[in-house]
């Protein structure tokens, strides 16, 4: 490529260095000072890039990733998405078994990055022969030349936030951050984002999300694993029904548990006062902010930042749909907010 013409050469080059907003009406009267680091700018528009790119240059690094290989995967979508992207890239072939929680909308995207897509059934339990971990682990036994990525217990998912995203945060805030807000799923992003954090001021509080019907919380509390927690809810990428090994729970000062309609109706009200076209989990992690302030865990001093996993429209189908929203039993209008608007047809 010519030298003075400045261009990226391929479009992995985008990932990382995701902007800082400074969030104003949806905190308004909330003491302290609020940012939301929007994961969406990733060039596969979630934070999931980040973790994709990280393991699969390490694998290549060190001869794990061949020409010709499989890359597997158990996903709910989002990391799935970065990995088609970069293995339809680096010429990869990908699998990957996604949980039928997911969204049309991601199922379609995976598909249509070229990536060949298993949909497991969303409420059995982990070691259930049908559920996306033991299917992903099927698959790369029976896959010649097939790497696993399996994130929920690869330390390369941890290592990647602490190489790029925590760095990012402490140098955007000029070292100022007070409290991290991050969803906990695999638990890599919180994880390494607080680790690089901690390790530049203890003092930083990092809280985790969690959902109702998961277990992460409860076990950060307690150390043990409650099954009588698990239920079906409707959140993607957020919780768990088993323990990951990426989670470094002595990182987590606390969790919060929020709501499935709590946490859809936070996100479209995130479009209706910041702009701001979030996802689900980005939803569930400003609605822990709010419920983080009714605690009384923010004062004036306090600057927040919260991360924004990934971009709304994976979720056009559910949450952004009045329709789904009403099947759910969720009201579509947000609080504070009037009713959606009316599209008119003019014939």
């Amino acid at each position: 490529m010519d030298p003075e013409i400045k261009a990226h050469a391929n479009i992995l080059e985008l990932i990382g260095n995701t902007p800082l907003v400074h969030l104003n009406k949806i905190v308004e009267g909330y003491p302290g000072e609020y940012f939301a680091k929007l994961e969406s700018f990733n060039p596969g528009h979630s934070a999931k890039d980040r973790i994709a790119s990280f393991i699969i240059e390490e694998a290549e690094k060190r001869g794990i990733l061949k020409p010709g290989s499989t890359i597997i995967e158990t996903t709910s979508g989002n990391t799935g998405f970065s990995l088609a992207m970069i293995s339809m890239i680096k010429g990869y072939d990908c699998i990957l078994a996604v949980s039928s929680k997911s969204s049309a909308d991601k199922i379609d995207m995976l598909r249509t990055m070229g990536a060949q897509v298993y949909v497991c059934p969303a409420h059995v339990s982990a070691d259930d022969p049908r559920s996306y971990y033991e299917v992903a682990k099927r698959l790369h036994k029976e896959t010649r030349n097939s790497v696993y990525i399996n994130q929920y217990y690869n330390e390369l998912n941890v290592e990647a936030h602490y190489a790029t995203t925590g760095p990012e945060i402490w140098k955007q805030t000029g070292g100022k951050i007070t409290h991290l807000v991050a969803c906990s799923g695999t638990g890599g992003t919180i994880s390494g984002t607080g680790r690089y954090l901690k390790e530049q001021n203890p003092d930083i509080r990092i809280l985790g999300v969690d959902a109702y019907g998961s277990v992460l919380k409860k076990y950060h509390e307690t150390g043990k694993l409650d099954r009588k927690e698990i239920y079906p809810y409707r959140i993607e990428g957020l919780g768990k029904n088993m323990i990951p090994g990426a989670t470094d729970f002595s990182r987590i000062d606390q969790f919060v548990k929020v709501t499935d309609e709590a946490s859809a109706q936070m996100a479209r009200k995130l479009c209706k006062t910041e702009g701001i076209f979030a996802g689900y989990t980005s939803g569930a992690a400003m609605q822990a902010v709010k419920q983080f302030n009714q605690a009384g865990e923010f004062t004036a001093e306090s600057r927040v930042v919260v991360i924004f996993p990934d971009h709304g429209s994976r979720y056009m189908s559910k949450i952004y749909s009045d329709k789904w929203m009403q099947d759910q039993g969720f009201a579509t209008a947000t609080e504070g907010v009037e009713e959606e608007q009316k599209v008119e047809f003019i014939k």
